[in-house]
């Protein structure tokens, strides 16, 4: 069995992976997820990756819930963005109310308008090529990278061209702007241990 890891380092692949692959995986508290046809494999997050999840994850969902914008949502949860891209599990996304899923919903068919990547040591190439071109390709329209260890947050949105074009990286005392959620308000600092 040829596996990617969130470090992927095969150089070939010998098989080409299914959903129907993925439903045969053992519940054994991996996350796996098919991108482009390629299994990867990602052991349990670290606790400053979760810590950060947790902070945006609460920011975002008391903002969308006050404003009544749509719902948020946090890993694991399946997006299926095409017949050889699913799942993906991004660790947040935001799906606007006129497209939220109905109660009793496995999967989400189709691109959330925002999703969020914590990147780790183990997730770079994962986090900032494989996903960031399968989100860029499938539409979704506004995609965070946050970066724990440089206490940094990127934010990309879609282009009239169908490309990411870089929103800002938000450091420090800065307010991370989202043009999908315009005026959550976060500051960056305020999201890391």
């Amino acid at each position: 069995m040829t596996v990617m890891t969130m470090t992927p380092t095969v150089t070939h692949r010998q098989k080409i992976w299914t959903y129907e692959d993925y439903l045969a995986f053992p519940d054994d508290g991996k996350r796996y997820e098919i991108i482009k046809g390629a299994l990867f494999v990602s052991n349990a997050p670290s606790y400053d990756h979760q810590y950060v999840c947790g902070e945006i994850f609460a920011e975002m969902r008391n903002f969308v819930k006050k404003n009544h914008l749509g719902v948020v949502l946090a890993a694991p949860f399946e997006i299926h963005l095409s017949k050889d891209t699913r799942p993906v599990q991004p660790d947040i996304l935001f799906i606007r109310a006129d497209r939220q899923p109905v109660s009793g919903t496995k999967f989400f068919n189709g691109a959330p308008d925002l999703v969020v990547e914590i990147v780790s040591p183990s997730s770079i190439k994962t986090d900032r090529h494989d996903k960031f071109d399968v989100y860029e390709q499938y539409g979704v329209t506004e995609y965070w990278l946050v970066e724990p260890k440089a206490r940094m947050i990127e934010v990309y949105i879609l282009s009239g061209g169908g490309e990411y074009a870089l929103l800002g990286q938000f450091v420090g005392d800065e307010v991370v702007e989202s043009q999908v959620l315009a005026g959550i308000g976060l500051v960056a600092q305020s999201l890391f241990t």
